[in-house]
Formats: C-alpha cells, structure tokens, sequence
C-alpha cells in the first residue's frame, strides 16, 4: 500500500519507509510521505523519488536494504537529492557512529 499527499512543491523533503517511521513526520507537517510495505514496492518508489525534484529524501533502513547495489551506490554518492536513511524502528537498531554518518553524508572524516 502506498501513500502520499503529493504536493507540486519543487525542492522540497519526502519520506519514505514503514508506516511508523511515515506517520512520525507526518505530525512534523512533512506532506510528500510514502508507506511501503515490501521489496520490490521500497525499491520502485525510491527509484521514482531519486529521479523526482526533492532535494532532501529521509528512508528507512528497510529501504536502503530492499535496493540493489547499483540503485544503492548511486543514491549514496548523491549529493542531490541528499538521501539519509534512518534505523528501522522495528526490531533491531543498529546506530551508525557520527564519524561514519559525516563520512557517508558529507564526505568528511570526522
């Protein structure tokens, strides 16, 4: 099931991922947000959102481990849109330390 407001806003924030992690930011007022429930659905729509005209694209975890490596090396490298991925709020988080977000998002050591 997907689901979003789609806004015609150029440049703005969308979410994506399970509905908790959706629904969380929803209440901060950020419109473009879109629940996925399987695999293929995550990698579909993340495809779409990284060809879209956000500049800013927070997922889940669940989203960065349903890509492929190549979709996946791409998104990563990007600067625009500038994609973060969150820990899943189900099951196990696992933290990714400061140094290694600085290094992943801004490309420096920290």
């Amino acid at each position: 099931m997907s689901s979003s407001k789609q806004s015609n806003t150029n440049g703005g924030i969308a979410v994506i991922g399970e509905r908790e992690l959706v629904m969380g930011y929803r209440l901060l007022g950020i419109e473009d947000t879109f629940i996925v429930e399987n695999n293929e659905e995550a990698s579909n729509k993340m495809e779409d959102l990284f060809s879209s005209q956000f500049k800013m694209i927070i997922a889940s975890q669940f989203i960065r481990d349903s890509l492929t490596p190549l979709l996946k090396a791409k998104i990563e490298s990007s600067i625009e849109p500038l994609v973060i991925f969150m820990p899943s709020l189900k099951g196990s988080i696992q933290e990714e330390s400061i140094a290694s977000l600085a290094k992943r998002v801004l490309g420096i050591k920290y």
